[in-house]
């Protein structure tokens, strides 16, 4: 870790020199990476020079408190105390800021939700976790907006794709993405009997055009007349959208909406971030063959979470966090859960910097 860091200072100084580079200074483009490379490692490089400064200081202490001045040696002691705390927490805080942000934390996303195994009962579920997930943005100030929805009978719903903006969305959410089951007795059940039924969840970070560049060429664009429920307006014209990804085969298909050019918009939001999804998956693939994380991979075939009903019970099988208040989370109280999800990944990637602290230091 503390040659990991020698390295940084070593750039830091760098950048700091190439931001009073007068050829820098005359390209936009190599003035704006390296402000934004300068400012990721700042507050680090700040925090590291404070670390400095306070080992020196604990080193003129303890000398102090070893020295003849009995005076002097007794208010070093004192002094020592305080240091080494401050000591451990800016090494504390230094450990925070190796973790690398994910620059997608930012981003919005678009949240799929699909009825799994237990016919009616998943449906209805589907439809209770999106009122769930849309609890939660309004708690935290964000926009939700349905893209697409497939709904089932007794209001269920078979499958959804909705919007959500705002600050550090796909941050929170990151971790919602694998199987959720729900354990409770249906409305329909009269020997009274529990039933297992299981959703499927999908987060996905909102890809722009930069994030995914589409070639026309590689778009197969089909325009047919809506199907089943939508009003009189939606099922008399050709404003349903279907767009095949010719190269990775991916299908999507709008129609909820009566114009044409808008399931168009909606489609090819929901295919940029369904091919940014891919490719971010093939590299923590190719990374988990050096190493599985515990959480934040978002493999969507694990059971991540059991919603038990009669028991008022919640449990996220990842991090073994087992809340009793079920009616609370199903009102969008989510925070216990995301903010233990993510101190879990954070505290594992330290891990594994540590880790490979100590192997380069044995070879």
């Amino acid at each position: 870790m503390w040659d990991k860091l020698e390295a940084l200072a070593d750039r830091y100084k760098e950048l700091e020199r190439l931001l009073a580079d007068p050829e820098v200074l005359k390209s936009p483009d190599r003035l704006k990476d390296a402000g934004r490379e300068h400012s990721v490692l700042k507050e680090l490089m700040e925090k590291y020079a404070d670390f400095n400064k306070v080992k020196r200081e604990i080193e003129e202490a303890e000398e102090l408190a070893q020295g003849p001045d009995h005076e002097l040696a007794v208010l070093a002691k004192d002094e020592l105390k305080a240091l080494r705390g401050k000591k451990d927490e800016l090494e504390r805080k230094i450990k925070e800021l190796l973790v690398p942000e994910d620059p997608l934390d930012g981003k919005n996303i678009l949240l799929e939700i699909r009825a799994g195994t237990g016919g009616e009962e998943a449906a209805l579920f589907a439809r209770e976790l999106l009122d769930m997930y849309q609890r939660f943005a309004d708690r935290h100030g964000w926009r939700s907006e349905v893209l697409s929805l497939s709904p089932a009978e007794q209001g269920g719903i078979k499958e959804v794709i909705a919007q959500i903006s705002g600050r550090e969305v796909y941050g929170s959410l990151r971790y919602e993405s694998g199987v959720h089951r729900v354990q409770r007795v249906p409305a329909t059940e009269s020997q009274g009997r529990i039933h297992t039924s299981a959703v499927t969840v999908a987060v996905l970070p909102e890809a722009d055009a930069i994030d995914v560049q589409l070639d026309e060429s590689d778009l197969k664009i089909d325009v047919y007349r809506s199907q089943g429920a939508g009003g009189q307006h939606v099922n008399t014209t050709d404003s349903a959208v279907r767009i095949t990804h010719l190269p990775s085969g991916l299908v999507v298909v709008c129609q909820d909406e009566r114009s044409q050019h808008k399931n168009k918009a909606k489609a090819m939001k929901i295919l940029r971030a369904r091919l940014l999804d891919e490719e971010r998956r093939k590299q923590q693939e190719e990374r988990s063959a050096l190493r599985r994380s515990m959480v934040g991979h978002g493999d969507r075939s694990e059971k991540i979470r059991t919603y038990n009903f009669p028991q008022s019970r919640v449990t996220d099988h990842r991090i073994n966090l087992t809340i009793h208040k079920l009616g609370n989370v199903m009102e969008g109280e989510l925070d216990e859960f995301t903010e233990a999800l993510a101190a879990e990944d954070r505290a594992e990637q330290l891990a594994h910097i540590e880790s490979d602290g100590k192997a380069d230091q044995s070879t």
